[in-house]
């Protein structure tokens, strides 16, 4: 596990050079250490993460451009730039993007777990990965997502 480094992550670079396609969101990491993971987020218009649960880590998201809709333990809100969403571990949430404007936005998880290797394994799936893939790799990574609301 890395760990952390001293200096400036600048706008628009992420560590290393990586910018990872996440199911059509563009990841930017800027910190990876034990002890927690930061990325820049793009929400493309129309993109979301589905709900989910990260059992083993606590979440936050801080707006900096555009409005994010917030779906957090099965209640509906939404952050607008300033805001922090707080998303505790074990607590189900989902983000979605239905603006006619990208959403930009910094995330962080503290542990960092295995999110980094599960960005890592998205984003080698491609742009249009199969659900049940994306799925049972997020598993296997500590995230679990939860079924559609009629399959329920």
């Amino acid at each position: 596990m890395p760990i952390m480094t001293i200096g400036v992550s600048k706008a628009n670079e992420g560590m290393d050079g990586i910018s990872w396609n996440i199911l059509g969101q563009t990841y930017v990491p800027k910190q990876h250490s034990e002890a927690s993971f930061s990325w820049h987020a793009t929400f493309h218009v129309g993109n979301f993460v589905p709900p989910h649960i990260h059992p083993t880590q606590d979440e936050f998201v801080y707006i900096l451009e555009g409005r994010l809709d917030v779906l957090l333990d099965g209640k509906e809100g939404f952050a607008e730039p300033g805001d922090l969403v707080r998303l505790p571990k074990g607590i189900p949430h989902g983000l979605f993007n239905k603006t006619d404007t990208n959403v930009k936005c910094l995330f962080w998880v503290s542990p960092a777990q295995r999110l980094y290797d599960l960005f890592w394994a998205l984003h080698n799936l491609g742009p249009k990965a199969d659900p049940a893939d994306v799925v049972a790799v997020a598993a296997r990574h500590e995230v679990d997502f939860l079924p559609p609301p009629d399959a329920a």
